[in-house]
């Protein structure tokens, strides 16, 4: 529930900076006429419309379990922050795109540009302070994992702060390009260097936009753990009394806190069905002790074949 918490500070931080920063750089890019300023607009309006996606997402995917919903809702987590992407996609690139391209192709003169410099200046400070959080809280959890700040990054499950991260680490570069093409525009009297700078942000959205995707797509098909936690659960298994060896394994994420657990097991063959029993029970308890988030296990008792299938899922 904490993490919880921090993402929907985190999202909730990022919003309101990027709901204010995009009517700033609406109306700079209105005065000084600058297509890489109207393009950081529409940018920080998708990144608006996004946290609006995340917090949907943060909210639902807390809704308990029913009888249509057995295993919950934890995979809305993931459906809402692909349409953040594709918000990301087509609202940011799409109109990114449009508007360098119609700038280099008619280019335009430009206005007074210290207010576009002033709202761009702003704007990083603020996008600066919602990323920091963001990557504070990634820091944290990769602490808390045992793993190195980019290992964890492409490896966790959660996309909320992740989201954030990519998109304000996406705005700050775009700030960059959109100031580097306005400063050139000024200087050179080119007007295609302002459209260039919109286009480029418009790329830079796109495979931002596709990278999220990816990653929540993944999800939602249904992601098996990481090949290395799989080995700990088989060995958990082994460790178990009454267990022979496990046939096979099979793993499914079905929230960032909840996994399911399906495994196929050679029993001990002197064992009574009350043994059998109290085996499995303790099978679920090890599992949900080592591994909080394994929140249901199913065992198939079977015999071990001549050659035993020990496939373990991967990432992927």
């Amino acid at each position: 529930m904490a993490e919880h918490d921090e993402s929907t500070g985190t999202v909730l931080l990022a919003g309101g900076a990027n709901l204010a920063i995009a009517v700033a750089k609406l109306i700079g890019g209105l005065i000084s006429g600058s297509a890489a300023m109207l393009a950081e607009a529409a940018h920080s309006f998708a990144d608006t419309l996004n946290q609006v996606f995340l917090l949907t997402a943060l909210r639902r995917s807390q809704k308990p379990a029913d009888a249509q919903h057995p295993f919950g809702y934890g995979m809305e987590r993931y459906f809402w922050s692909l349409l953040a992407a594709v918000g990301i996609f087509v609202l940011g690139a799409g109109y990114s795109i449009m508007e360098g391209v119609r700038a280099v192709l008619e280019p335009e003169e430009l206005g007074t540009l210290t207010i576009s410099y002033v709202v761009l200046g702003m704007s990083f400070v603020f996008e600066g302070i919602s990323w920091l959080k963001a990557v504070r809280q990634l820091g944290r959890e990769a602490d808390e994992h045992g793993r190195g700040f980019f290992h964890h990054l492409r490896v966790t499950p959660d996309p909320t702060a992740k989201t954030v991260a990519f998109e304000d680490t996406a705005a700050l570069v775009g700030i960059v390009l959109a100031a580097l093409g306005i400063f050139l525009h000024s200087t050179t009297g080119q007007g295609w260097w302002d459209g260039l700078a919109s286009i480029s942000i418009g790329l830079l959205l796109v495979v931002v936009a596709w990278s999220l995707g990816q990653q929540n797509k993944s999800a939602l098909i249904g992601q098996a753990l990481p090949e290395e936690t799989q080995v700990e659960l088989r060995q958990t298994i082994l460790d178990s009394p009454g267990i022979d060896s496990v046939v096979e394994l099979m793993t499914m994420r079905m929230a960032p806190d909840e996994v399911i657990v399906a495994a196929r097991v050679d029993l001990d063959d002197s064992a009574t069905v009350d043994e059998l029993e109290q085996a499995a029970d303790e099978v679920e308890r090890r599992l949900r002790q080592a591994h909080p988030e394994v929140r249901h296990v199913f065992l198939d008792p079977t015999d071990e074949p001549d050659e035993p299938d020990v496939r373990v899922g991967v990432d992927g």
